[in-house]
């Protein structure tokens, strides 16, 4: 059987494949129109986020069985039509769930004391003092999704003395406050929190979550972290608020256009950018990359499938 590797992955990800028996190819440099050609003959897709795994090109494969997408994140595979043809869709999705907290935990650090723009400042020989930042010990940071990654943010808050508060309709109370936090609505942590940390997918239904009605209800100090999705966040918006000083600041791993090289949000002294470095570490990306080889090897020798997105819908 054959596995085709589209995007950059962990050389233990390739041993683990090939010590299974399978025949692994990879090629990271495919145009879409390439691979349309590429892909046929092959039993499994292996990807990360660079390539887009689109209707043109799973409908061009004529053997493939399962696409494994080394990370959480599933917006660039298209599901709908891999389920039409039998195509078992999977994710890695706990293995960067540190790597990714710590993410959202390092931006609302940097984002209370204004780390980046006085690094920038220094390093343009201006000696700053006036910058003042504000604690997070005491303060209240709303976690909307709890999650693995939510999950783990409100954890590290809590244990920095934060208040915190989240909203997630698919868990219990007694999930919530198991990792410390007090269940509340939407609007409660609108209008309360200090810190409101972002960790949903992107669904019709949180698209522009954060918007002009939400930020309209939120405390002039209130400072926003988004690691999760691109789109979650309304940017038109958030510069809008930003600009006027409605609120306080935003740190953002994630855009709902990537790359992100020209916008106005990256004009402004209180906004922290970075280019989707969520699950940039060594550890997470071993991580992403064994647990996927190790479900795609299962899926082709025993029939198998973990983290299956839409075996359900799947006629077999």
């Amino acid at each position: 059987m054959k596995v085709l590797i589209s995007d950059k992955l962990e050389k233990q990800a390739v041993d683990i494949l090939q010590a299974e028996g399978l025949q692994v190819d990879i090629n990271t440099e495919l145009t879409p129109e390439q691979l349309k050609e590429k892909i046929k003959g092959y039993d499994a897709l292996i990807v990360r986020s660079k390539t887009k795994a689109t209707k043109e090109i799973i409908d061009a494969s004529d053997n493939l069985k399962v696409i494994g997408r080394a990370g959480v994140g599933v917006d660039n595979i298209d599901i709908p039509a891999a389920t039409a043809k039998g195509i078992v869709v999977m994710n890695a999705p706990s293995g960067n769930t540190i790597s990714a907290a710590e993410h959202a935990f390092a931006l609302m650090m940097s984002l209370s004391r204004n780390i980046p723009y006085a690094n920038s400042l220094l390093k343009n020989k201006k000696w700053e003092k006036k910058l003042l930042g504000v604690e997070l010990n005491g303060k209240t940071i709303g976690v909307i999704g709890l999650g693995r990654v939510g999950s783990h943010m409100a954890k590290m808050a809590k244990g920095i003395g934060m208040k915190v508060i989240g909203y997630d309709p698919l868990i219990t109370e007694d999930k919530a406050s198991s990792v410390g936090v007090a269940l509340v609505s939407l609007d409660e942590i609108f209008k309360t929190a200090d810190f409101i940390s972002l960790h949903v997918p992107r669904t019709p239904e949180t698209k522009n979550l954060i918007g002009e009605d939400a930020l309209n209800k939120m405390k002039k100090n209130v400072r926003i972290i988004n690691c999760a999705r691109g789109g979650v966040v309304d940017e038109d918006a958030l510069y809008k608020a930003l600009k006027e000083g409605k609120i306080a600041g935003a740190a953002l791993d994630v855009f709902a256009q990537e790359p992100l090289l020209d916008s106005p949000l990256l004009e402004l002294d209180n906004v922290i950018v970075t280019p989707h470095l969520g699950a940039s570490t060594q550890e997470a990306q071993i991580k992403v990359a064994v647990d996927i080889a190790n479900s795609i090897a299962l899926a082709l020798k025993e029939g198998k499938f973990n983290n299956a997105l839409n075996l359900s819908q799947i006629k077999r």
